[in-house]
């Protein structure tokens, strides 16, 4: 039995995912799909990407256009989220500052170097005019580093998807200042070199049942309570998340968004040249 080994965040994000991978439907072909959480964010999955401890993993768009222009040898294999991901701005409930414009000298705290939370700072630093060149960043690993650097009354930003925080803001743990949406489909679906090389075909069957059981998925009346269930969310608030997300359900991207996503990581002087389409995407259409 040959294991195909998936990596993703352990966010609402990633349900089809994780249902499918519970159906275990390549079994009978010689394959068992095994799921692997990576609390750490993108960064840490282009890095498992590079060195073959997955064989796919579900990369914030962003995070891995700029590692695939500095080496990544994977390649996308279609969308995951065909929307944009809205980033809530967090400071811990204890510091003093109310607002954005009181943190223009304020730390970010971000999962790791090329993640989102890295990333998105420089994108939320030109919107209000700071200095991109100025900006200081601490490695605090996850959502649960960023919990514990929050316990002090120091002013640090937190950049994390705004529903998986809104129970820690709920809660009196994390205050949100702020929010910064994506401007570009925010997660993909990628694939390393070797597998590519290898199950193409099991690829293109994995990625279409997917995308078939997430069209599905999302006219059931009781998604919802189902994914409020799940990660211990409001229903309330999945309710006004789903009508933000759209999942991916064909292979198609617009050329166009990868390149207008290049383009802006290039103005934010994120990536040092622009690549082609054909260098992002592999031909599994």
């Amino acid at each position: 039995m040959q294991k195909i080994k998936i990596t993703g965040v352990p966010e609402h994000f990633n349900y089809p995912w994780i249902k499918v991978i519970e159906e275990q439907p390549f079994l009978d072909e010689g394959f068992e799909l095994e799921w692997i959480e990576e609390s750490r964010g993108s960064g840490a999955m282009n890095k498992a990407l590079r060195d073959g401890s997955t064989d796919l993993a579900l990369v914030l768009t962003e995070s891995f256009i700029k590692d695939r222009i500095e080496g990544n040898p994977s390649k996308i294999i279609g969308l995951h989220i065909a929307s944009p991901l809205t980033w809530g701005v967090h400071i811990s409930a204890k510091s003093q500052e109310e607002s954005l414009e009181e943190l223009s000298q304020a730390p970010f705290l971000i999962s790791r170097y090329g993640s989102g939370s890295h990333l998105m700072a420089f994108l939320l630093a030109k919107q209000q005019g700071w200095d991109q060149s100025k900006l200081n960043f601490e490695v605090i690993d996850n959502l649960g580093g960023a919990k514990k650097a929050f316990e002090k009354e120091e002013a640090k930003m937190f950049l994390w998807e705004k529903y998986t925080t809104k129970p820690l803001v709920d809660a009196g743990l994390f205050k949100r200042v702020g929010e910064i949406p994506t401007p570009w489909p925010c997660f993909v679906i990628v694939a390393t070199e070797q597998i590519l090389e290898k199950q193409q075909h099991l690829l293109i069957k994995l990625r279409n049942h997917v995308y078939a059981y997430a069209d599905e998925m999302v006219k059931n009346p009781n998604f919802a309570s189902l994914i409020a269930q799940n990660y211990g969310l409001q229903e309330a608030d999945v309710v006004a998340w789903l009508s933000q997300t759209k999942w991916a359900t064909s292979p198609s991207i617009e050329k166009s968004e990868l390149i207008q996503t290049m383009k802006i990581l290039s103005d934010l002087n994120l990536i040092s040249e622009q690549t082609s389409y054909e260098h992002l995407e592999a031909d599994l259409l």
